[in-house]
This record gives structure tokens, C-alpha cells and sequence, in this order.
């Protein structure tokens, strides 16, 4: 199986550097090291790292040129993969998807990939399924984020900055007490982090999703998924990343760094419809 030869993330794709996040000691000596060396995988238009515990992607990041974007690419006889630059056994695969409602849930999407030439974006397209881009996803969250806020909020950006270019850094949010199954701790939450500019103004939008769980990933209906807008301070709390001084300050409602680890800063906005979100 050949490995994927893109050159993943660009922090400086658009005017302003968008710096990838920089872990906490508590989850430093957590990263996966892939046989390449580093800790971060490239692939085309998108980079990630993984948890060696966890055996899912601590955080993905991409690059988004609406102005260059394909529709009539698809996904048919594509087929989701381990990545040869890591061990298999350091990867959660198909048999935590087999028999239920869980769904192999895309964290960098799929469609937001497929720009630039059009060898590049099919390459994009077939990066994507590997299962280092994957997270146990349930069905409904998967449909509600085909559908809902959370799967429009890119789409909603790319109207917003004109169909131009955007960056984004997203991942599972990896807490000690996710509920366990088949053998994989299945996150609740997920996290986005989307930076663009409107009239040449920098901009950044942190955003947070839960899913809900019935135990045993029984088929009973589920509370409704919720997204909020949050803060950078929220951000690294929850996921023990640190984003730059430079990126948290052009946060939409950031408060300001001083006690950025104290619990007053959380400053959560539900969001229920992204025509109401203010880029």
C-alpha cells in the first residue's frame, strides 16, 4: 500500500499565518511518531497528528480554496484504509463500525478538499478515507452534520469570504471518561477552528459540537446535537492544545488572555442557525 504524497497543511495560506496547535506536556509524550519521523502525517491539502493511546487524530488541519473547488468529484469506490506510516494496531479500523450505528465520520470533509488542479484534488478526495482522518461517528451525528449547523458552518464561511480561501483546524475533543466500546474510547465532542478574512480584516471562529451516546451505542433516539461558538481559552481547556498568541487574538469574542486557564472565561454561544453566526 503506497503512502500519501501530498504536502499537507499550509499555515500560510492566507495572508496571515495560521500556526498549527502546539499540545500541552500532558498529551506531548501521547503523539503518535509515524515512520516518516515528527509527529505529523501530510496528506494532500490537509496534515494531522495522531494519539498513540487514543488511536484517533488529536487534531486535522486543511486548506479550503472555494474559488477552485470541484463538485463532480466522487466518492464512489473509495475505500477507507489504514495508513502504511503507522502501525495498524495504531489505528481504530472497521471493526468498531461493523453491525450498529456508528458511522465512519469524516473530520477533515471531504468536499472542502477538493480544489487546486484536478489531480489534486482527486489525490485529496482518496486521502481522505484513511482512517487516520476518521472518528466513530453516530449515525445521527453524521446525518446532522450532512444537513445541520455543524456541516454547513464551512459552506456558510465560503459564501461570507466570497467563495475565496480558508483555513481550518478541527479534531475530536479526547476526554479520560468517553465512553468505551469494542475496545475504542468514542469521543462526545468535536471542535472547529475556522480562519479567514473579510475585508482584509484576519478573522477566527472556534466552534464546538456534542454528540450523545446511549450505552452500548444502543438505537434509541438521542438528545439533539448541540453547537456552540467558544473561545480559544475553552478550546485549550477542553482539548489540552495551545493555539498562538497571534491566531487567539483575532478570535470573534475572545475576552483576552490574562487567567486564560481560569473557569470565567468560558463564554459559550449556541448556535441553532448559521445565517445568525457573525463572521
Amino acid at each position: 500500500m503506497s503512502a500519501p504524497t501530498g504536502s499537507g497543511f499550509d499555515p500560510a495560506f492566507l495572508p496571515f499565518t495560521v500556526a498549527l496547535p502546539t499540545p500541552y506536556a500532558a498529551i506531548a509524550d501521547d503523539l503518535a511518531e509515524p515512520s516518516t519521523g515528527g509527529t505529523v502525517l501530510d496528506y494532500m491539502h490537509f496534515s494531522l497528528v495522531m494519539s498513540r493511546s487514543r488511536r484517533l487524530a488529536r487534531w486535522v488541519a486543511w486548506n479550503i480554496d472555494g474559488s477552485t473547488r470541484f463538485s463532480d468529484i466522487s466518492r464512489d469506490g473509495q475505500k477507507f484504509r489504514a495508513d502504511p506510516r503507522l502501525p495498524v494496531s495504531g489505528q481504530v479500523l472497521n471493526d468498531v463500525y461493523d453491525r450498529n450505528r456508528l458511522d465512519r465520520g469524516h473530520l477533515a470533509r471531504r468536499a472542502d478538499l477538493l480544489w487546486g488542479t484536478r489531480a489534486a484534488a482527486e489525490r485529496a478526495n482518496s486521502d481522505s478515507f484513511f482512517f487516520t482522518n476518521i472518528t466513530p461517528q453516530m449515525d445521527d451525528f453524521n446525518q446532522a452534520a450532512r444537513d445541520g449547523v455543524w456541516g454547513q458552518i464551512e459552506i456558510a464561511l465560503l459564501e461570507v469570504v466570497d467563495r475565496q480561501r480558508a483555513s481550518v483546524i478541527a479534531g475530536p475533543v479526547l476526554q479520560p471518561d468517553d465512553p468505551d466500546y469494542r475496545d475504542v474510547q468514542v469521543p462526545l465532542e468535536f471542535w472547529k477552528l475556522l480562519a479567514y478574512e473579510i475585508d482584509g480584516k484576519p478573522r477566527v471562529r472556534i466552534f464546538l459540537v456534542t454528540q450523545t451516546l446511549q450505552p452500548g451505542v444502543l438505537p434509541d433516539p438521542l438528545a439533539p446535537f448541540e453547537v456552540f461558538a467558544i473561545t480559544a481559552a475553552e478550546l485549550s481547556r477542553r482539548t489540552q492544545l495551545s493555539l498562538s498568541r497571534s491566531l487567539r487574538a483575532k478570535v470573534v469574542g475572545e475576552p483576552s488572555f490574562a487567567g486564560e486557564l481560569s473557569g470565567d472565561l468560558d463564554q459559550r454561544r449556541p448556535v441553532t442557525d448559521v445565517a445568525a453566526i457573525r463572521w
